[in-house]
Protein backbone atom coordinates (compact mmCIF):
# COMPACT_ATOMS: atom_id res chain seq x y z
CA UNK A 1 0.00 0.00 0.00
CA UNK A 2 0.80 3.29 -0.84
CA UNK A 3 2.37 5.33 2.48
CA UNK A 4 1.63 8.44 0.89
CA UNK A 5 -2.00 7.85 -0.28
CA UNK A 6 -4.62 9.25 1.73
CA UNK A 7 -6.01 5.74 2.41
CA UNK A 8 -3.40 4.72 3.88
CA UNK A 9 -3.67 7.83 6.08
CA UNK A 10 -7.47 6.98 6.97
CA UNK A 11 -6.74 3.65 8.04
CA UNK A 12 -3.61 4.22 9.91
CA UNK A 13 -5.52 6.76 11.97
CA UNK A 14 -8.64 4.58 12.21
CA UNK A 15 -6.33 1.52 14.21
CA UNK A 16 -4.62 3.88 16.25
CA UNK A 17 -7.97 5.44 17.39
CA UNK A 18 -9.18 2.07 17.77
CA UNK A 19 -5.96 0.71 19.79
CA UNK A 20 -6.11 3.77 21.99
CA UNK A 21 -9.84 3.48 22.58
CA UNK A 22 -9.59 -0.49 23.65
CA UNK A 23 -6.42 0.29 25.80
CA UNK A 24 -8.39 3.51 27.80
CA UNK A 25 -11.70 1.25 27.80
CA UNK A 26 -9.51 -1.84 29.29
CA UNK A 27 -7.65 0.63 32.20
CA UNK A 28 -11.11 2.22 33.16
CA UNK A 29 -12.52 -1.73 33.81
CA UNK A 30 -9.29 -2.29 35.33
CA UNK A 31 -9.70 0.93 37.47
CA UNK A 32 -13.48 1.01 38.41
CA UNK A 33 -12.98 -1.09 41.33
CA UNK A 34 -10.82 1.01 43.18
CA UNK A 35 -12.10 4.02 42.36
CA UNK A 36 -15.56 2.91 43.39
CA UNK A 37 -13.72 1.53 46.73
CA UNK A 38 -12.10 4.48 47.17
CA UNK A 39 -15.50 6.65 46.70
CA UNK A 40 -17.31 4.39 49.20
CA UNK A 41 -14.83 5.03 51.88
CA UNK A 42 -14.83 9.16 51.07
CA UNK A 43 -18.49 8.92 51.89
CA UNK A 44 -18.08 6.70 54.85
CA UNK A 45 -15.19 8.97 56.25
CA UNK A 46 -17.69 12.42 55.73
CA UNK A 47 -20.42 10.44 57.19
CA UNK A 48 -18.44 9.40 60.46
CA UNK A 49 -16.80 12.70 60.80
CA UNK A 50 -20.51 14.47 61.27
CA UNK A 51 -21.32 11.38 63.37
CA UNK A 52 -18.30 11.93 65.53
CA UNK A 53 -17.00 8.28 65.50
CA UNK A 54 -13.39 9.51 65.10
CA UNK A 55 -12.01 13.14 64.21
CA UNK A 56 -11.80 13.83 60.79
CA UNK A 57 -7.83 13.86 60.79
CA UNK A 58 -8.25 10.08 61.94
CA UNK A 59 -10.80 9.01 60.07
CA UNK A 60 -8.66 10.32 56.83
CA UNK A 61 -5.51 9.10 58.11
CA UNK A 62 -7.24 5.78 58.24
CA UNK A 63 -6.93 2.96 55.14
CA UNK A 64 -10.23 2.02 53.09
CA UNK A 65 -10.44 -1.34 54.52
CA UNK A 66 -10.43 -0.54 57.80
CA UNK A 67 -13.18 1.87 57.09
CA UNK A 68 -15.46 -0.11 56.27
CA UNK A 69 -14.90 -2.20 59.26
CA UNK A 70 -14.99 0.74 61.69
CA UNK A 71 -18.73 1.73 60.08
CA UNK A 72 -19.89 -1.77 60.14
CA UNK A 73 -18.70 -2.07 64.01
CA UNK A 74 -20.92 1.75 64.53
CA UNK A 75 -23.91 1.19 62.11
CA UNK A 76 -27.00 0.48 63.69
CA UNK A 77 -29.41 0.33 60.61
CA UNK A 78 -29.47 2.23 57.06
CA UNK A 79 -32.23 2.97 55.30
CA UNK A 80 -33.98 5.34 52.98
CA UNK A 81 -37.29 7.44 53.12
CA UNK A 82 -39.73 9.08 50.61
CA UNK A 83 -41.11 12.66 50.92
CA UNK A 84 -43.84 11.56 52.85
CA UNK A 85 -41.45 10.94 55.08
CA UNK A 86 -41.99 7.15 55.32
CA UNK A 87 -39.43 4.22 54.79
CA UNK A 88 -39.28 3.13 51.16
CA UNK A 89 -36.37 0.90 51.25
CA UNK A 90 -33.52 -1.01 53.25
CA UNK A 91 -29.45 -0.17 52.91
CA UNK A 92 -27.13 -3.24 54.13
CA UNK A 93 -24.64 -2.05 56.69
CA UNK A 94 -22.72 -5.16 56.58
CA UNK A 95 -18.96 -5.02 55.88
CA UNK A 96 -18.87 -6.99 52.48
CA UNK A 97 -22.12 -5.29 50.78
CA UNK A 98 -22.03 -1.83 52.48
CA UNK A 99 -24.83 0.39 50.38
CA UNK A 100 -24.71 3.81 50.82
CA UNK A 101 -26.87 7.01 48.57
CA UNK A 102 -24.03 8.71 47.76
CA UNK A 103 -25.19 9.97 44.06
CA UNK A 104 -26.81 12.74 45.48
CA UNK A 105 -27.56 14.83 42.21
CA UNK A 106 -30.52 12.98 41.24
CA UNK A 107 -31.86 13.12 44.62
CA UNK A 108 -31.55 16.45 44.98
CA UNK A 109 -33.76 16.81 42.00
CA UNK A 110 -36.10 14.69 42.98
CA UNK A 111 -37.01 16.58 45.87
CA UNK A 112 -37.00 20.19 44.18
CA UNK A 113 -39.71 18.20 41.32
CA UNK A 114 -41.54 16.74 44.33
CA UNK A 115 -40.84 13.37 42.21
CA UNK A 116 -39.62 9.57 43.88
CA UNK A 117 -36.71 9.99 46.24
CA UNK A 118 -34.90 7.71 48.11
CA UNK A 119 -32.93 9.44 50.53
CA UNK A 120 -31.15 8.06 52.68
CA UNK A 121 -31.12 7.93 57.04
CA UNK A 122 -28.09 6.22 58.53
CA UNK A 123 -28.35 5.91 62.70
CA UNK A 124 -25.60 4.95 64.54
CA UNK A 125 -25.19 2.78 67.83
CA UNK A 126 -24.60 5.75 69.78
CA UNK A 127 -28.02 6.75 68.92
CA UNK A 128 -27.20 9.58 66.12
CA UNK A 129 -28.88 9.77 63.08
CA UNK A 130 -27.00 10.90 60.30
CA UNK A 131 -28.75 12.71 56.79
CA UNK A 132 -26.64 14.66 53.69
CA UNK A 133 -27.19 17.58 51.80
CA UNK A 134 -26.45 18.67 48.32
CA UNK A 135 -26.88 21.89 46.17
CA UNK A 136 -24.86 24.67 44.17
CA UNK A 137 -21.90 26.36 45.60
CA UNK A 138 -20.39 29.26 43.64
CA UNK A 139 -18.71 27.45 41.32
CA UNK A 140 -19.98 24.35 41.12
CA UNK A 141 -21.90 21.38 43.81
CA UNK A 142 -21.42 21.44 47.75
CA UNK A 143 -22.41 18.72 49.49
CA UNK A 144 -22.08 17.37 53.52
CA UNK A 145 -23.48 15.74 56.29
CA UNK A 146 -25.36 16.61 59.37
CA UNK A 147 -25.35 14.51 62.36
CA UNK A 148 -28.18 14.98 64.92
CA UNK A 149 -28.66 13.59 68.91
CA UNK A 150 -31.05 11.51 69.47
CA UNK A 151 -33.97 14.17 69.97
CA UNK A 152 -33.63 14.18 65.98
CA UNK A 153 -33.22 18.20 66.49
CA UNK A 154 -30.29 19.19 67.96
CA UNK A 155 -26.82 18.96 65.54
CA UNK A 156 -24.25 16.49 67.09
CA UNK A 157 -21.99 17.26 63.52
CA UNK A 158 -21.46 18.18 60.43
CA UNK A 159 -18.94 17.85 57.42
CA UNK A 160 -18.99 19.50 54.17
CA UNK A 161 -17.61 19.14 50.62
CA UNK A 162 -17.47 20.98 47.51
CA UNK A 163 -16.19 20.41 44.09
CA UNK A 164 -14.80 23.76 43.11
CA UNK A 165 -15.12 26.41 45.71
CA UNK A 166 -12.53 29.34 46.14
CA UNK A 167 -9.53 28.68 48.01
CA UNK A 168 -8.95 30.91 51.26
CA UNK A 169 -12.74 31.65 51.24
CA UNK A 170 -15.77 29.16 50.40
CA UNK A 171 -13.35 26.25 50.35
CA UNK A 172 -13.23 26.69 53.88
CA UNK A 173 -16.78 24.89 54.67
CA UNK A 174 -14.38 21.89 54.02
CA UNK A 175 -11.17 23.07 55.33
CA UNK A 176 -12.06 24.92 58.39
CA UNK A 177 -12.79 22.92 61.21
CA UNK A 178 -13.82 25.80 63.15
CA UNK A 179 -16.58 26.64 60.52
CA UNK A 180 -18.28 22.54 60.93
CA UNK A 181 -17.63 23.38 64.84
CA UNK A 182 -19.79 25.88 64.94
CA UNK A 183 -22.86 23.39 63.88
CA UNK A 184 -22.61 21.52 66.93
CA UNK A 185 -25.40 21.57 69.57
CA UNK A 186 -27.51 23.81 67.51
CA UNK A 187 -31.18 23.13 66.58
CA UNK A 188 -32.81 22.64 63.76
CA UNK A 189 -36.24 23.69 63.97
CA UNK A 190 -38.50 21.34 62.23
CA UNK A 191 -41.74 23.41 60.29
CA UNK A 192 -40.10 26.84 60.48
CA UNK A 193 -39.33 28.56 57.19
CA UNK A 194 -36.63 28.64 57.40
CA UNK A 195 -35.89 25.39 59.31
CA UNK A 196 -32.14 27.03 59.61
CA UNK A 197 -30.14 30.34 59.03
CA UNK A 198 -26.20 30.78 57.65
CA UNK A 199 -26.36 34.14 57.01
CA UNK A 200 -24.27 37.09 57.55
CA UNK A 201 -24.26 38.18 61.79
CA UNK A 202 -27.16 35.52 62.12
CA UNK A 203 -25.73 34.60 65.75
CA UNK A 204 -26.16 37.98 66.73
CA UNK A 205 -29.96 37.34 67.15
CA UNK A 206 -29.18 34.87 69.73
CA UNK A 207 -31.54 31.86 67.77
CA UNK A 208 -30.46 28.36 68.14
CA UNK A 209 -31.01 27.56 64.98
CA UNK A 210 -28.57 29.78 63.05
CA UNK A 211 -24.75 30.01 62.18
CA UNK A 212 -22.81 32.75 60.72
CA UNK A 213 -21.72 32.69 57.22
CA UNK A 214 -18.06 32.61 55.92
CA UNK A 215 -16.86 36.15 55.90
CA UNK A 216 -16.02 36.61 51.78
CA UNK A 217 -17.76 33.71 50.43
CA UNK A 218 -21.33 35.09 50.30
CA UNK A 219 -22.50 32.82 47.45
CA UNK A 220 -21.24 29.77 48.66
CA UNK A 221 -22.72 30.92 52.31
CA UNK A 222 -25.62 31.15 50.30
CA UNK A 223 -25.80 28.12 48.25
CA UNK A 224 -24.80 26.34 51.96
CA UNK A 225 -27.64 27.72 53.03
CA UNK A 226 -29.92 26.98 50.41
CA UNK A 227 -29.08 23.16 49.65
CA UNK A 228 -29.41 23.05 54.35
CA UNK A 229 -32.60 24.22 53.92
CA UNK A 230 -33.87 22.28 50.96
CA UNK A 231 -32.98 18.87 52.25
CA UNK A 232 -34.25 20.00 56.07
CA UNK A 233 -37.71 20.18 54.67
CA UNK A 234 -37.29 16.79 52.58
CA UNK A 235 -36.58 15.30 56.11
CA UNK A 236 -38.80 17.38 57.92
CA UNK A 237 -41.88 14.54 58.46
CA UNK A 238 -39.47 11.73 59.00
CA UNK A 239 -37.24 13.70 61.80
CA UNK A 240 -39.78 16.36 62.51
CA UNK A 241 -42.55 14.20 64.33
CA UNK A 242 -39.26 12.38 66.83
CA UNK A 243 -38.41 16.20 67.28
CA UNK A 244 -41.26 17.39 68.51
CA UNK A 245 -42.18 14.15 70.98
CA UNK A 246 -38.12 14.78 72.25
CA UNK A 247 -38.95 18.31 72.82
CA UNK A 248 -42.45 17.14 74.70
CA UNK A 249 -39.97 14.84 76.96
CA UNK A 250 -37.88 17.60 77.54
CA UNK A 251 -40.17 19.56 78.44
CA UNK A 252 -41.65 17.05 80.92
CA UNK A 253 -38.08 16.35 82.23
CA UNK A 254 -37.52 20.17 83.08
CA UNK A 255 -41.55 20.70 84.92
CA UNK A 256 -40.57 17.57 87.07
CA UNK A 257 -36.92 18.92 87.92
CA UNK A 258 -38.45 22.40 88.59
CA UNK A 259 -41.19 20.78 91.32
Amino acid sequence: MNTNSNAYTVIYTTLVVVVVAAVLAFAAMQLKPAQSANAKAETLRQMMSAAGIKSTDELYATKNADILQLYADNIDQAYTIGLDGEQNGTLSTDKANIELVDNLKPQNKGIKESTEVTLPVYIFKSGIAVMPIYGAGLWGPVWGYVAFQPDHYTIAGAYFDHESETPGLGAKIKDEAWFREKFIGKKVEWGNEPAFRLEKNAEATGAENTVDAITGATMTSKGLNEALNVWFKAYEKHFGLGAFFGMLEDHAINNEEEE
